[in-house]
């Protein structure tokens, strides 16, 4: 285990599901998960093109880890010991305590609350371990479902960022921003 990782455990979300760490070992379900649901993840994922053999995956894990070091955790989303998703911390400033969580789910586990979930429990390891202030998400427009997350979850709204992500297609998509501090009443 790399410097900086052994103080993460798995964090529990229910009887069902855990996340953990993600270490090279998770490549193969990664790529799996992009390669049979190109066409699902490549609307509001613009990495899904990118991604076309396991090395590529293999290399995004890598600088993943490399990432932790600086805060930058991301977590393997594991239901009924099978691989759901992903979900991690990107952008992280430890100086001002700030971070912004991204997420994906396999299309088969989306729909029981598994990413409300782990968007719940990641708020909680951020503001209590890693003592972050500040935690945010940004999501396509009109990406309904991700939205609903944040919005599920108490997030203030705080607007949109006009051009703010290039799809897979080339078209630019506006994301509604959303926060939360550690001092806001949570739901």
């Amino acid at each position: 285990m790399r410097e900086g990782q052994n103080n993460v455990e798995k964090i529990k979300l229910n009887t069902a599901a855990v996340l953990r760490l993600l270490t090279p070992l998770d490549a193969p379900d990664i790529f799996n998960a992009i390669d049979t649901q190109r066409r699902h993840l490549a609307q509001w994922l613009p990495f899904v093109s990118g991604t076309r053999t396991i090395e590529d995956t293999l290399r995004y894990v890598r600088t993943s880890m490399l990432d932790f070091e600086r805060g930058d955790y991301v977590f393997v989303i594991v239901c009924e010991e099978q691989f759901a998703g992903l979900i991690g911390f990107k952008d992280t400033d430890r100086e001002n305590r700030r971070t912004e969580l991204g997420y994906w789910l396999r299309e088969e586990y989306q729909g029981r609350g598994l990413m409300t979930e782990s968007v719940k429990a990641l708020c909680r390891w951020a503001f209590r371990k890693q003592r972050m202030f500040r935690v945010q998400i940004k999501c396509a427009t009109e990406n309904v479902r991700s939205r609903a997350i944040p919005e599920r979850l108490g997030f203030v709204h705080e607007g949109t960022e006009r051009g703010g992500a290039r799809l897979a297609n080339g078209r630019h998509t506006n994301l509604e921003v959303y926060s939360r501090l550690r001092t806001d009443k949570v739901k």
